[in-house]
């Protein structure tokens, strides 16, 4: 157990993470040379397109120094902040970090957040000052910043380049000096820590475990600690580029374990795995739950495929266990799911995802929070939907969750920034030089004012050069309304939103005229508007498409021609009547990038 070393890899996004990960595989010799390529851990299709992580990726390498195998588990995360579940679950799994900053761009948000994530959890941190071969580097200025965060030696931060391969022989080497050896007793009970699960269509359940105690065998019985399923262990194995089935899997290993288990809510990642023969008295403590902060509705556009679209589901909340959902019904798309999500990246991805693997084409109601509602009567209710608001009426107040944010930016973009978080309905709690052009700004303001483009904004603005990172701190309340948009006098759920009253008339106003445009004509005239309760704040009328009906009249008496334009009239306002309008996904869509 004293060769084995267990590490995970921790960085702002696009600090360099999975091309460092691709030169530690090439050198331990874990990858071909003809099988490399870039972001070798990045299995799926979307990462490679976008050129992110979105999953932790776990592999095992072996490495020789001074006449000793080394065994090396190495985790990849990701470094955006929507999937900062995936990183605080390997940090949980491992006993050290590489903290890898891009000598060009200096300490990030993300990097001070994940940094403090592996604080938490006593883990061994191992500064790499990595992209040292880009002539914009500036190693000696981000050295600074580095000794001023973490109080190391200079010395201790070890220069490398991902893309050329310099220096990744010493962050080898420190890997197996500095990191401690894992922790356990072989001859205790099993007790192993599920970090994560994918689903394999021929095999079932796929569930990958850190094993902290005792040992698991090929073919034994074993329990889920917290669910209490029972199963047998049909393949157990370690992890290289591809699984390796082994006989055991010890104290201190990472693994793998095929159970033929078909339903996928019977696995839950943060569960323990033991012997059903030698159980362990409790379970693993220390793992966080899942707090989601976005909620929108996902349905089918076909509501014959709503099955479907739950199996899907599933099995991706399998790979991805920040994903939360529960079963809903809107009048105007008929049955889907209330999701909860990290972030409009989650979101997003979520939706690819589920296009791209499933084939699902689904709709997505329009992004929100969830609110605390007190009514009159003194009964506190929990608002995920802006339809389960109750009446104005019955109202007392309504409080919405407030974040902590902190954005780092060159001192440049200072005003911009602050504007910005004004105009959110941000306070600015503090401002710190870290140094002569790098400044952090601290405020506090409500989670729903960035769900939508907060992120796209601060950005552009900062031309890419500001950083985002944010942590809940509570709910406040806030003078919230319920704006609903109106189809022919007809609410269409689906497009409801709860927002601060003050911003209410504009955002109705342009939500009105952007309908207006996405909307196809009818037969008969649509009217749109966007009201709170009874009242009406906005509304954009859809004129007709009107057939010439006295076109086949050549001259002729005028009381001809008007019984025709009678009988029209006639028919048109019955069509009114009974007939109803179709938004298309592209209007949903539209209405989230409304500025």
């Amino acid at each position: 157990m004293k060769h084995i070393r267990n590490f995970c890899i921790i960085a702002h996004i696009d600090h360099g993470k999975s091309t460092l990960a691709d030169r530690l595989l090439q050198i331990t010799h874990t990858v071909e040379d003809r099988d490399l390529q870039a972001q070798t851990l990045d299995d799926m299709d979307l990462e490679r397109e976008r050129g992110i992580t979105i999953k932790s990726h776990a592999i095992q390498m072996n490495y020789r120094l001074d006449n000793q195998d080394y065994i090396l588990n190495l985790i990849d995360t990701p470094g955006h902040v929507d999937f900062s579940y995936e990183v605080s679950r390997a940090i949980a799994s491992c006993e050290g970090a590489l903290l890898i900053v891009d000598a060009s761009q200096g300490i990030e948000a993300q990097t001070i957040s994940n940094l403090y994530l592996a604080l938490e959890h006593d883990l061994e941190i191992i500064p790499v000052l990595n992209k040292m071969d880009l002539p914009s580097a500036s190693p000696e200025e981000v050295k600074d910043q580095i000794v001023e965060l973490i109080g190391c030696q200079r010395e201790d931060i070890l220069p490398a380049s991902g893309k050329t391969g310099l220096g990744v022989d010493k962050v080898l080497e420190a890997i197996v000096q500095r990191i401690p050896p894992p922790q356990g007793d072989p001859s205790a009970p099993l007790q192993a820590l599920i970090f994560d699960s994918m689903y394999n269509n021929y095999r079932g359940v796929v569930a990958y475990f850190r094993v902290f105690n005792g040992r698991i065998r090929s073919g034994e019985k074993v329990k889920f600690f917290n669910s209490g399923k029972e199963y047998g262990a049909d393949e157990i194995g370690i992890l290289k580029m591809k699984p390796q089935p082994r006989e055991y899997v010890e104290t201190g290993d990472v693994g793998y374990i095929i159970s033929g288990i078909k339903q996928a809510k019977e696995v839950q990642v943060g569960d323990t795995i033991t012997s059903l023969e030698r159980p362990c008295e409790e379970g693993i403590k220390g793992f966080e739950e899942v707090k989601p902060m976005v909620f929108a509705g996902i349905y089918p556009v076909d509501t014959e495929d709503y099955e479907e679209l739950r199996d899907s589901m599933e099995k991706l909340q399998l790979n991805d266990a920040s994903l939360v959902f529960e079963p809903e019904s809107s009048a105007a798309l008929g049955f889907g799911f209330r999701c909860g999500f990290l972030g409009m990246l989650h979101m997003e991805i979520i939706q690819e995802r589920l296009e791209r693997e499933f084939n699902m084409t689904v709709i997505t109601t329009v992004p929100n929070v969830s609110y605390f509602c007190m009514t009159t009567k003194g009964e506190m209710l929990t608002v995920n939907n802006p339809s389960d608001l109750p009446d104005p009426s019955h109202i007392d107040f309504i409080e919405e969750p407030y974040i902590h944010a902190q954005v780092i930016t060159k001192a440049d973009y200072i005003g911009p920034v602050i504007a910005l978080c004004m105009h959110k309905r941000g306070v600015i709690t503090n401002q710190t030089y870290l140094s002569s052009d790098r400044v952090e700004i601290t405020f506090d303001m409500p989670l729903g004012e960035i769900v939508f483009d907060f992120y796209d904004k601060l950005k552009t603005i900062s031309r890419g050069y500001a950083s985002f990172d944010y942590h809940l701190i509570g709910y406040r309340q806030s003078k919230l309304v319920r704006m609903d948009i109106r189809l022919n006098s007809e609410p269409v759920d689906a497009l409801s939103a709860l927002i601060h009253a003050d911003k209410a008339y504009d955002l109705g106003k342009k939500m009105c005229e952007k309908l207006r445009e996405l909307l196809t004509r009818q037969q008969f005239e649509v009217a749109i508007q966007a009201s709170i309760g009874a009242k009406i704040i906005a509304r954009e009328t859809l004129k007709a498409l009107r057939k010439d009906v006295t076109a086949k009249c050549y001259g002729g008496d005028i009381s001809r021609k008007r019984k025709l334009l009678e009988k029209q009239k006639k028919g048109k306002k019955r069509m009114r009547q009974v007939g109803n309008v179709e938004i298309p996904q592209s209007a949903f869509l539209a209405v989230l990038k409304l500025d």
